[in-house]
């Protein structure tokens, strides 16, 4: 599958829903977190900075995966990744959290401890896709700035909504466990979106 068989529509609508994704799942990760660590400004901070690794880890993998290989398979695969870690995380979380407890204490060593095993992976995953997105979208380097920005401004609105929605909306609704596994399942959906529309591009 190559990257002239992409859909530009269906990487930027990607790009938005996993934004949303990504954020959405950060607050998550504080309802996760809070019952054993507390909700102080320490567990925030361990929060945010393994947000904030995760994407520098992501952007980094993405750029030299999407260089040797263009192609939507690769996206795709970080997408599923992403997913099945949400998937496990329900009946996972409180059992780790326990143990890390447990053994660590409630210091900012456990704290990170527990957010990694939260969000780094999934979310390291999900950050490979911009500079993938960016890469598959350019016909000329004349685009460059604007596809980069198209890219990025894109997914950081996916991000506010996700924040917003996810925040205001899904927890006093339906609860964390449920949403993560809605969350899972619309990174599926993506996955399959963009394997479909590339099939019938090509």
């Amino acid at each position: 599958m190559s990257k002239e068989s992409a859909p530009p529509f269906l990487i930027y609508g990607v790009a938005f829903m996993v934004g949303c994704v990504l954020m959405g799942f950060e607050m998550l990760g504080s309802r996760y977190l809070f019952p054993w660590f507390g909700g102080g400004i320490g567990t925030w901070a361990g929060l945010i900075s393994m947000v904030l690794c995760a994407l520098a880890i992501g952007y980094f993998a993405g750029g030299i995966i999407v260089d040797r290989q263009p192609s939507l398979y690769s996206m795709c695969i970080a997408i599923i990744g992403a997913a099945i870690w949400m998937v496990l995380v329900p009946a996972s979380a409180d059992p780790v959290m326990s143990w890390i407890l447990a053994h660590i204490g409630d210091g900012p060593p456990a704290i990170l401890l527990a957010s990694a095993a939260l969000l780094l992976l999934p979310l390291t995953l999900l950050g490979t896709l911009s500079p993938m997105a960016v890469r598959l979208l350019l016909r000329s380097t004349k685009e460059t700035g604007r596809v980069s920005g198209l890219v990025y401004g894109i997914s950081t609105m996916g991000n506010v909504f996700g924040t917003l929605f996810t925040t205001f909306f899904l927890i006093p609704a339906i609860g964390s466990r449920s949403i993560t596994y809605l969350y899972a399942a619309l990174l599926v959906v993506c996955a399959i979106g963009l394997f479909i529309g590339a099939r019938r591009k090509a």
